[in-house]
Formats: structure tokens, C-alpha cells, sequence
């Protein structure tokens, strides 16, 4: 038998064996049987994708067979998902048509197919133009069907677990879109486990050095905490047993993406994370009539062997989260004088946890859902409607609208009437007032929070009760988008301000008309383009809207420079004080395009080192420097732009342009100097700054470009500019000065 014979055989062998996994995955589920139709939809997208093979070189099956494998199995979805799932890459890659998998499988399987096809390829597709367009499909499509977004969920899930096989640009696009998009809108979904994974699997390829110190500290730590566990749960499990419940006590480990953001976060190191470890006790409630009855009652009796922190009690039974979420959570203090958080809840809700109420929703097949997980989900759907009602302009706007609506936390806000409404967390009164009707927020002026006249901008607590205060004459202020936080009210501000911007820009027009007719010259583009360089502005709309809001008054000034377009330059150069600016530019462009030119493969790293560094443009959003994992980004001038893989405008490229998005690798061996910005924190002594100036100065050696102090009540904080090789050089710096007794804090910041 040769070799090719030998290979087919044993790819036959791991697409049956993938595929009976599936079915009795599915077997063992609580759907209806149609072991048939699933059968089916597998043979002919085997058929469909034979010959194709995937980049790891597995056959392209075991891709939509793993995707199934999600939804059934991970998501808890049924035989139409499952269909759709094996199906869902057919009309994308091969020549059957929607129509074509409507006349085999039925119009249902159909819609999904279509729907997942429609936003292929990532949520955007190789045309950076089309990026919004692409989300809004989704998420239109998504509200016809959740199925469909469930099951993209699945397939982003498996490209993740198998992203190892892509080239490294490619891997940071796909892993910026997960954590951007795709992991907000699991979590939003109720599906906790799979948003963990995905935030920790793009985590994996964009910090890999990162990653793996994390994972061995928690690997270093797993026997201690494993101690901690069973001493701190032993008394639960007498008391449990006493009370004749039928339960299971797990430990949470936190995931090492949430350790690593807390870390950023907070400015901390991995050992000073204190809540490492958490309780979840799943309970099987004796009367389900009763389960949040009999969760209050393991809560008193936990709370009577350890005693509960005061500040952190949660209560997401009365008020479960917008993505369905129930459970009680208590901090509690152990033994060992740590504060342990325990998670309480029946089993019911821990499946609803863990798969999200998205699985329980009306299309899953045998099963029924409560009313109040279906309210929820037609709020948050209808709210994207609403948002879709008026799209963006600019697609990262939309994007970020769209993520704002993403919220995990939430607060409740009490109306005058005694109605409560979820919220999410950090919102204003004026989101409160856009939540409740367009109109309150346009013309909203201040809110009563409890009884007490506050601004627009006063961010509201749970429980608040919130009076809102309008008057007719007061309008829409851009100011206002700076402070708003949700979708919706930011959404309806920029819808606004745009529609007073065209009205501003058609008085502009007809000013700018009538003094062209005065003025005995043409209208022509000519014209408007000499306006907008004499008044500094970069766009015809910026000049009319200037115009219509009487910023700029077209007058005597104007005729002259108009009339005098064939003067000598001198004259021009009043009218234009940025001109000889732009010549040096352009001469030092000249000057640069004769040293050795980049030479782009966007398939290789590119390499920053002494000989190329001045070639490319580092991030003044992020300041990275060696030894920060890096990407780079081609912008439309063809500059390769540097910025740190976690930089938030990095995160947004990542998602809207990922098709110019490069891996970047440092090679600078010490020889250059990179900026870096130091901040400190400590006790307020005589002699502090000396011993910092110090260490840096003669010890270290360190130029320092900038120092600013500032003291109050005994407590200082310093910010240090100075230089550095990489970011060795700063560790190596907070070190040192973390010796000095009087600093409780180094960090570097950008």
C-alpha cells in the first residue's frame, strides 16, 4: 500500500471518528432525535469540500464537523444548527447555491446558511470600505435568527483553537476581531465559557511571552491553592450535608487574560492579584419554585462560618444581568485571612451560565425558555435596531457604538414612578434620559438624582432613583459625546449634530452662492478650494459649515485673494502661512526616498533595528518600545506605523484594516535610545527626590529629560521622562526604585 493509499485511509478514519463524536454528542442531549437530516447535511458537505484541505493539511470537513461540534456540544444547539453548521461554508467555497441547500434541507437551514455566508470571511471582508456594512448584516441577520450568530461564534471558537497554522499578521487580525467583537458579544450572549476562551486564546498570539509566565506562575501555585480550596470549603460541605442538600463545590481559577488585564489595570504584579481563586457551590434545588429561596439559605448558613466582606454582596437573582445571569456572589473571609468570592447558584442557573440564555431561546428545538430571558434578548436586539435605524458614516464609529452596547456590568436606575431599568455601569443621567426617550435626552438640562439637582454628566449608582429636567430651548451640544457612554445615546447626539450640520452646510452653500454672484466669479471647485487653503480648512463641507454658523465671514478680504490668483507667491504666502511648512516636507521626503527603501512582504516580520529604524513612524498613541510586542500597520501613505499589540488604536486597526496589519519583531542590541515615561507614588519625606534623582543619575546612569512632583496630605506623585534602550532598561529602573522604603508605586506609562 503506498503512502498516498495509507494517508487517505487514515483522513477517512479521523472524519468518521469526528463525526460519530458529534452524534453522540447529540444523542446524548435533550433534542429530538433526527439523527437522519444531520447524517445527510454530513455527506454532502464531505462531498462538497472534497479534495479542499485546510492550511494545518487536515481535510476542509474536520472544520465544519468541529464547528458542529461547538454548537451541539458547547452551546447546546440542535439539529437545524447542526445541518447549518456542517453546511455553513458550502456556498461560500463551492458552486451550490442558497437555493440549492433550501431544496435539500428545507428553508430554515437555508436562512441560517445564507446568513452566515453573508458575513464571511471575518466580520469584515478584504475591502476596508465595506467593514460596517459587513457588521450591520450581522447583526440584522442576528436578529432574524440568533442561531446564526451562534454558530459564527462557533466558527470564530474553532479558527481560534487552530490559529497556530496562519501567518502572524493574520493571526493578530483574527485575534484583535475576537477580543474587539466576537468575545463582548459572547458574553453578551450568556456564554461565559466561550468568551473566556476566546479572550484567552487571542491572548495566546498576540502576548504569547506573556501568556506562558502567567500559565506557569498559576501551574506554580495550583497545590497551594488546592490546599486553600479544601480547608476553606470543608466546614461548607458539613453544613451542606446537614441541611440535606444535593450539591457540588468548584473551585474558579481566574483566566489568564483577566489576570493579565487586572495586571495592566491596576499596575499590579501577579502575586498581589488577591482574588485568584474563587467558590462556585451548584446546587439541585429541592422545589425549583424555590431555588432563589434555598440560595439565600446556603448564603445565610455560609455567612455564619466565615465572615462576609460588607461591600461585596451581589444580588443577580432579584435583578439578574442583561445577559441572563443569576447567582449570588458573597466575599467571604477565610481561615487563612484571605477574602475568597463564593458564587452560589441552582443548576439550572449554572447551565444557563455557562451556555447562555441565547441556547434557551425560542428556536431551540423540545425545549422552552422563561419569558424574562426572551425580554431581555428582544431589548438588546431591538435596541441594535435602533442603532441600525441610523448607521454611522464612519465605520469605526459604528463599530465602537455597537461595543458600547456590549456592556457586561450593569446597574439598576429607579424612574420617579418606582420603575426599575437596567443600565449599564459608569452611565450618566443624560444616557439615562436617551434611554427613556429621544426627546428627554435632546432636550434634557440636569437630572434630580435622589431628590438633588446634578449636572448632565453625573454618573449614576445602582439604586439611584432619577428625575430627569428638560426645557424646550435647550439643543443638542457636542460636548455632550464626550461624557455619554452608552450606544443608544450616543448614537441619537451624533445622529443630531449631523442633521444640524447639513442644515449649517446648506445656509453655508447659499452665503457662499450669493458672494460668488456678487463677487462676479464662478462657483467652481477652483474657487472653493482656494477659500477653504485661505481660511485653513481642509474640506468643502468644513468651509460651508463654517459659513452657515457664521465662523466665517466671507468679506473684502476674501475678493481680494480671490482676484489676485495670478499675483507672485509672496502674496499667496499670507494667505497660506502653512506653505513653506509643506515644501520642507516634501524636501525631507525627497531627502529620506534616497536612502534604502522598505521592502514590504507583508508574509514576513518586519524587523526594526539601528540600520531601518528611522523608516518607520512609532506610535505617539502608545510609545512602544524594544522588548513590547509590537505590530505594525500600513497606512495609506505607505508608512508602516508601530504600534504596542495591546494599544487600543491597534486594537481598533486590528478590526477595521486587519488586511494591512504586519508582524513586527525588535532588533536593536542597545545601541538607540527610546523615550519612556516613569510614574511613582510613595510617602511624602524630606530627601525623597534626592534618593530617586539618585538612583537613576549615578547609579543607573539614566538621563532624565522631564520631572514634575505634586504633594498632598503626606502622599507624592512624580512622572519621570528619561531615556531607555527597552524595555529591560525600565524594569530594571522600577526595580531599583522600588528599594527606596518611602515608594509604594513604579510603573511605566505611555
Amino acid at each position: 500500500m503506498d503512502d498516498a493509499t495509507q494517508k487517505e485511509r487514515n483522513d477517512e478514519k479521523m472524519v468518521n471518528d469526528a463525526f460519530q463524536h458529534l452524534i453522540d454528542t447529540y444523542l446524548a442531549s435533550r433534542h429530538r432525535k433526527k439523527v437522519e437530516v444531520i447524517t445527510k447535511a454530513f455527506n454532502f458537505a464531505k462531498q462538497a469540500h472534497k479534495g479542499v484541505r485546510r492550511l494545518s493539511g487536515e481535510p476542509y470537513i474536520m472544520h465544519p464537523i468541529a464547528v458542529a461540534q461547538i454548537a451541539c456540544g458547547e452551546i447546546g444547539l440542535g439539529s437545524t444548527s447542526i445541518c447549518a453548521a456542517l453546511l455553513h461554508d458550502v456556498v461560500e467555497d463551492t458552486d451550490y447555491t442558497v437555493e440549492d441547500i433550501s431544496n435539500i434541507f428545507g428553508p430554515k437551514v437555508a436562512q441560517i446558511v445564507d446568513g452566515l455566508t453573508k458575513i464571511s470571511g471575518g466580520i469584515f471582508g478584504d475591502r476596508a470600505s465595506a467593514q460596517a456594512e459587513s457588521f450591520k448584516k450581522l447583526l440584522l441577520t442576528m436578529s432574524d435568527d440568533i442561531r446564526v450568530i451562534l454558530i459564527k461564534i462557533s466558527d470564530r471558537l474553532h479558527n481560534m483553537r487552530t490559529l497556530g497554522s496562519q501567518l502572524p499578521n493574520k493571526q493578530y487580525k483574527i485575534a484583535g476581531e475576537t477580543l474587539y467583537i466576537y468575545a463582548p458579544l459572547a458574553n453578551r450572549l450568556g456564554l461565559n465559557k466561550i468568551k473566556e476562551e476566546l479572550e484567552d486564546l487571542s491572548f495566546l498570539y498576540e502576548h504569547p511571552e506573556e501568556y506562558r509566565q502567567i500559565k506557569d506562575k498559576l501551574a506554580q501555585i495550583q497545590s497551594q491553592l488546592s490546599y486553600i480550596f479544601d480547608n476553606f470549603t470543608y466546614p461548607i460541605q458539613q453544613r451542606l450535608n446537614e441541611l440535606g442538600f444535593h450539591y457540588e463545590i468548584k473551585a474558579r481559577i481566574k483566566s489568564p487574560y483577566s489576570i493579565w488585564c487586572k495586571m495592566q489595570n491596576k499596575h499590579i504584579s501577579f502575586e498581589e492579584i488577591y482574588d485568584i481563586l474563587a467558590v462556585r457551590i451548584i446546587f439541585e434545588p429541592k422545589q425549583p419554585e424555590n431555588e432563589i429561596t434555598e440560595c439565600f439559605q446556603i448564603y445565610a448558613n455560609v455567612s455564619r462560618i466565615y465572615k462576609p466582606h460588607p461591600e461585596r454582596f451581589r444580588d443577580w437573582l432579584s435583578h439578574p444581568k442583561a445577559n441572563g445571569y443569576q447567582a449570588l456572589h458573597v466575599t467571604l473571609m477565610s481561615d487563612q485571612g484571605k477574602w475568597i468570592e463564593v458564587q452560589i447558584r441552582s443548576t439550572r442557573m449554572d447551565e444557563m451560565a455557562e451556555q447562555g440564555f441565547a441556547a434557551h431561546w425560542k428556536y431551540k428545538e423540545g425545549g422552552k425558555t422563561t419569558a424574562d430571558s426572551e425580554n431581555e434578548l428582544e431589548k438588546w436586539l431591538g435596541t441594535i435596531k435602533e442603532i441600525l435605524d441610523d448607521p454611522q458614516p464612519n465605520a469605526l464609529d459604528f463599530l465602537d457604538a455597537i461595543k458600547l452596547n456590549l456592556y457586561a456590568s450593569e446597574i439598576f436606575v429607579v424612574t420617579p414612578k418606582g420603575e426599575f431599568k437596567t443600565m449599564p455601569a459608569d452611565c450618566t443621567a443624560l444616557d439615562f434620559a436617551f434611554s427613556l426617550h429621544t426627546f428627554l435626552g435632546s432636550h434634557c438640562i440636569g437630572a434630580k438624582v435622589n431628590h438633588k439637582l446634578v449636572p448632565l454628566s453625573h454618573k449614576l449608582q445602582s439604586g439611584d432613583q432619577v428625575e430627569i429636567l428638560t426645557s424646550k430651548s435647550q439643543k443638542v451640544q457636542k460636548s455632550w459625546i464626550d461624557f455619554v457612554t452608552t450606544a443608544k445615546a450616543k448614537g441619537k447626539i451624533q445622529a443630531i449634530l449631523r442633521r444640524e450640520e447639513r442644515e449649517m452646510q446648506k445656509a453655508g452653500e447659499e452665503l457662499l452662492n450669493q458672494f460668488f454672484q456678487t463677487a462676479d466669479l464662478e462657483p467652481n471647485s477652483l474657487n472653493i478650494d482656494r477659500l477653504c487653503r485661505i481660511h485653513n480648512v481642509k474640506q468643502r463641507e468644513e468651509l460651508l459649515s463654517a459659513i452657515g454658523s457664521q465662523k466665517i465671514i466671507l468679506g473684502e478680504q476674501d475678493l481680494n485673494a480671490l482676484h489676485g490668483k495670478d499675483t507672485t507667491k509672496g502674496t499667496w504666502t499670507r494667505y497660506i502661512p502653512f506653505l513653506h511648512k509643506r515644501s520642507k516636507q516634501q524636501q525631507a521626503d525627497t531627502e529620506n526616498a534616497e536612502g534604502p527603501q522598505l521592502n514590504i512582504d507583508k508574509k514576513k516580520p518586519v524587523i526594526l533595528n539601528e540600520e531601518n529604524i528611522r523608516r518607520f513612524i512609532i506610535a505617539d498613541c502608545c510609545h512602544p518600545i524594544p522588548g513590547d510586542t509590537v505590530l505594525g500597520y500600513l497606512d495609506e501613505h505607505n508608512h508602516i506605523v508601530i504600534h504596542k499589540r495591546h494599544c487600543p488604536v491597534a486594537a481598533k486597526l486590528k478590526t477595521s484594516d486587519g488586511n494591512h496589519i504586519l508582524a513586527a519583531t525588535w532588533d536593536t542590541h542597545k545601541k538607540l535610545y527610546f523615550p519612556a515615561t516613569i510614574q511613582l507614588s510613595g510617602i511624602d519625606r524630606i530627601g525623597v527626590l534626592n534618593q530617586i534623582t539618585n538612583v537613576l543619575s549615578q547609579q543607573l546612569n539614566v538621563n532624565i529629560h522631564k520631572l514634575t512632583v505634586e504633594t498632598q496630605d503626606g502622599i507624592f506623585e512624580a512622572e519621570i521622562q528619561l531615556e531607555v534602550h527597552d524595555v529591560e532598561d525600565v524594569r530594571t529602573i522600577c526595580k531599583n526604585l522600588k528599594q527606596i522604603e518611602e515608594i509604594e508605586e513604579v510603573t511605566r506609562i505611555s
